[in-house]
């Protein structure tokens, strides 16, 4: 793992969102309704991006081939990001955890459903999805490009960019300015620190915020 995925890892959503945002970013948070399968776990890494198209002339074997072929060209050290332009069959299941985790694939992050969320949650292979079906691809949908950018939601995210997802959410964190962001949210969660302690020896909570700047 590399040291700007474990630092950003040890980070949280709220205080980078509150560092991006000061930076005058835009369109960075994605949408609501993309949900982990293990809400305690944070994940963080580049993104190896995907995007799909639904083809319901593709034959069982094209679709396969199709997608086992995105499973061999994953990185170690990845997040899967998918815009399979779909959400009626699965993107995700236990097989194709199993292959990526093995590579040292991080995650996986699918605008739309995935399957087997028993078997990914026993491995641990943190999945972020609309939902899901026990629906497969095969007869139904093909992998049109690998590390292009991609949108999900108002988020345009390119090929290396690095996601952030917990409990409260995920954001893309720009893969040119991720080393600048990370410097300011560590500064940023030690000054929270000093406010909550301040808070709990019974200071005013506007007297905190005049005096550290946060809250």
């Amino acid at each position: 793992m590399s040291s700007l995925t474990e630092r950003l890892e040890r980070c949280y959503t709220g205080v980078v969102h509150d560092v991006m945002r000061a930076m005058s970013l835009r369109d960075f948070t994605l949408p609501p309704e993309l949900r982990p399968i293990l809400p305690e776990r944070a994940m963080a890494g580049p993104a190896f991006t995907i995007m799909g198209k639904v083809d319901p002339d593709a034959d069982a074997h094209e679709t396969l081939l199709g997608w086992t072929g995105l499973l061999s060209k994953a990185p170690s050290g990845s997040i899967w990001v998918s815009q399979p332009n779909d959400r009626v069959v699965a993107h995700m299941g236990e097989l194709s955890a199993e292959t990526l985790k093995n590579k040292g694939v991080r995650g996986c992050v699918a605008d739309g459903l995935i399957r087997d969320v028993n078997f990914l949650m026993e491995m641990e292979f943190q999945t972020w999805s609309r939902g899901h079906t026990p629906r497969d691809i095969v007869g139904h949908w093909l992998p049109a490009a690998i590390e292009v950018d991609i949108k999900i939601g108002d988020v345009v995210i390119q090929p290396g960019d690095y996601m952030l997802g917990d409990r409260d959410g995920l954001i893309r964190v720009p893969a040119a300015l991720v080393e600048e962001i990370i410097d300011k949210a560590e500064t940023a969660i030690a000054t929270e620190n000093k406010v909550r302690t301040a808070i709990l020896s019974g200071v005013d909570p506007q007297e905190a915020y005049l005096k550290f700047g946060k809250f």
